[in-house]
């Protein structure tokens, strides 16, 4: 910090930093964010980076240990190559899900820029990650980085001992089966031998108490059987506990021809896919919590008079930059910005809290006008995902600011039909519609499995649930298959069946398909 600035009460002046200057305006950031804004947050470790590490991060997930894979180096190929020719921007910071909460700063940034990713990385993505349910329940962030630090020295070892050829074609398959090896509901634990030998005592107990000689009188059936039937199957299914979502896991355990250390590589790669479910599903909630974070932080900075105005310039401009929304006409259109309808839906939040209109207090009667908005975003960002959130928030006044509206594509009408437009009903379906295309569960193939006789011909039966006539590509389909079947070791099927109607659609068979 210079004396000009010392003297003048600002965190900071000109562009240039130092380490003892980022320590200082941390803690400043922080004691307004615990103060002013409550949040609750783990330790932070900054770490500088160059553009070039920055790259490689990007190639290995954003984690700082990471096994090594052909399909990181083909990323960081294309990274670069776009990044040279200017087809792309580096982030200006990254943060990982971890206690400490790791941040990695550009050593490009300058100080204001230093400042306002270090509040929305250090404070705003960190206190999502510490107290969003899902990120509660299926992560653990004290553990994450020891444990890949034993996947990297593990998958090492076995390619030395087993070699490179064999490591990486199991690894390829896993990664083919990465999102289908994620468990999406907690389920409650399977019995142990002993429970199930117990709970058929308890039945057999029951039986013999309830007994009633007069059902030896019942006649027989026309064939000679009895009415009841067959059993095994059922008995199969519930033994391997199937239905089974979690593809990945269901190989590891069950899979008659994986060695111990293949079994360990599919665990591996289906934790760390486990590990980023949560991102999946809370890309709107965790950049527009970090995103509002920020915004709020540096305008809190700039009104005590610790920024100034040229630094503040510059951190608005850097803000207009992440939450700029092209239009659908627009060369640059790809969808909706996660960071701009984010912090538009906390800072409407925080209008309907504070100033609500008549409409708000129909549309929003719990929350409108309450005063508080801060415990109603903590509330908000730690009890929801993003199908949630927007089911639940998303205000008319905002479909209206982003003309929002629903279209009918029907496949066999030649025009598109503009079903829901900005009235009462249409303001529902709009908000829906919104929602339901925020949810992995309907725009993700549901795979399970739902069969398998490893007394027979052990072939292993998948089925895929057809939502909204929408089915597999065929060639990626049957690339999979053949990665299932390497790692199952005999043949495979899979059945397309109608969710609806439940009549089966298509039926593939890898053994079919080929190598």
């Amino acid at each position: 910090m210079t004396q000009s600035a010392a003297r003048s009460g600002l965190l900071f002046s000109g562009s240039d930093w130092d380490f003892p200057l980022l320590s200082r305006a941390y803690d400043a950031i922080e004691a307004i964010a615990i103060e002013d804004l409550h949040l609750d947050v783990y330790p932070v470790q900054m770490e500088i980076i160059s553009s070039e590490q920055m790259l490689d991060a990007y190639s290995s997930v954003g984690m700082p240990l990471m096994y090594r894979h052909w399909s990181f180096g083909k990323h960081f190929l294309h990274q670069e190559l776009l990044y040279r020719k200017g087809g792309r921007g580096l982030a200006y910071e990254l943060v990982i899900n971890s206690n400490p909460c790791i941040v990695y700063l550009m050593e490009e940034n300058t100080m204001a820029l230093q400042a306002l990713v270090t509040a929305h990385a250090a404070l705003g993505h960190n206190h999502f990650f510490k107290n969003n349910h899902l990120f509660r329940q299926w992560t653990d962030a004290s553990s994450i980085l020891s444990y890949l630090d034993f996947a990297k020295r593990y998958i090492a070892q076995c390619e030395e001992r087993h070699g490179l050829a064999e490591v990486e074609a199991i690894l390829d398959a896993a990664h083919a089966l990465m999102d289908q090896g994620v468990f999406r509901y907690h389920r409650p634990p399977k019995l142990t031998s002993e429970q199930r030998r117990e709970e058929i005592r308890e039945r057999l107990e029951y039986e013999e108490q309830s007994y009633n000689d007069l059902w030896r009188t019942l006649p027989a059936s026309k064939d000679g059987k009895d009415d009841e039937p067959d059993d095994s199957a059922t008995e199969r299914k519930e033994t391997l506990n199937l239905p089974e979502e979690n593809l990945l896991y269901f190989l590891e355990k069950n899979s008659l021809v994986l060695e111990p250390w293949q079994r360990e590589i599919l665990r591996i790669v289906r934790v760390i896919a486990q590990y980023f479910y949560p991102q999946r599903q809370t890309q709107v909630m965790n950049e527009g919590c970090a995103t509002f974070v920020h915004y709020t932080l540096m305008n809190t900075l700039f009104d005590r008079g610790m920024i100034g105005e040229g630094a503040m310039l510059e951190i608005l401009k850097n803000h207009s930059n992440v939450v700029f929304q092209p239009g659908f006409d627009d060369p640059r259109f790809s969808g909706i910005n996660p960071y701009a309808l984010g912090l538009d839906m906390m800072q409407d939040i925080q209008r309907i809290v504070t100033q609500p209109t008549a409409e708000d207090r129909d549309w929003f009667p719990d929350i409108a006008g309450s005063g508080d908005w801060r415990e109603v975003l903590l509330d908000a960002w730690a009890n929801h995902r993003d199908e949630s959130f927007i089911r639940q928030y998303l205000s008319p006044a905002l479909i209206r600011k982003w003309r929002f509206f629903v279209l009918a594509d029907t496949a066999d009408e030649p025009f598109y039909e503009v079903a829901s437009i900005h009235n009462e009903r249409g303001y529902e379906k709009v908000r829906s519609a919104l929602a339901d295309s925020y949810d992995i569960g309907a725009t993700r193939p549901n795979i399970q499995v739902v069969d398998v006789d490893l007394l027979g011909d052990r072939q292993l039966r998948l089925q895929h649930k057809i939502k909204d006539g929408i089915v597999l590509e065929e060639t990626g389909c049957d690339a999979t298959l053949r990665h299932v079947r390497k790692l199952w070791g005999y043949d495979v099927s899979l059945a397309g069946v109608n969710m609806e109607t439940g009549l089966a659609v298509y039926e593939r068979t890898a053994s079919q398909i080929g190598d």
